[in-house]
């Protein structure tokens, strides 16, 4: 079942501690979420309910174009019955001509029960963002 969630105090950021070029800014603001452990992103997720997965994946596209040495880990979170479409649009030739690598070997897919299972973790707070590691799929 879901809930709404209500952030606590000093949780959400107003302005992002980035700097970037502003291109490169106005995409990141258009990724739904970033894990920031201070100052730098470890993880971007696009989370695709209502609109076509592959707007998400051009987002991310978009970053990794602008920004090709950025290190981070890429996520579309969706429901189960789209982990197959996910899965294809991540694995399109137009995304492995990017420069450095293909975004299948930076993004990966992460169903919405998982991303469940990861919030209801007990110690959550406390670990670091390697926990997404055991509950992603990879697009081979």
């Amino acid at each position: 079942m879901l809930k709404v969630w209500q952030a606590a105090p000093g949780i959400l950021l107003d302005e992002l501690p980035l700097s970037y070029d502003s291109t490169t800014m106005t995409t990141i603001k258009q990724i739904d979420v970033l894990w920031l452990p201070k100052r730098s992103i470890v993880r971007a997720f696009e989370v695709e309910h209502t609109t076509s997965v592959y707007s998400g994946l051009l987002r991310m596209a978009d970053l990794v174009a602008l920004q090709p040495n950025i290190h981070i880990r890429l996520h579309i979170v969706a429901p189960a019955e789209k982990r197959e479409k996910v899965l294809q649009e991540i694995r399109r030739p137009v995304f492995s001509l990017l420069e450095g690598r293909a975004l299948s070997e930076m993004c990966t897919y992460l169903s919405y029960d998982n991303a469940k299972d990861i919030g209801e973790l007990r110690h959550l707070a406390r670990m670091s963002d390697e926990v997404i590691e055991d509950y992603e799929e990879a697009a081979e």
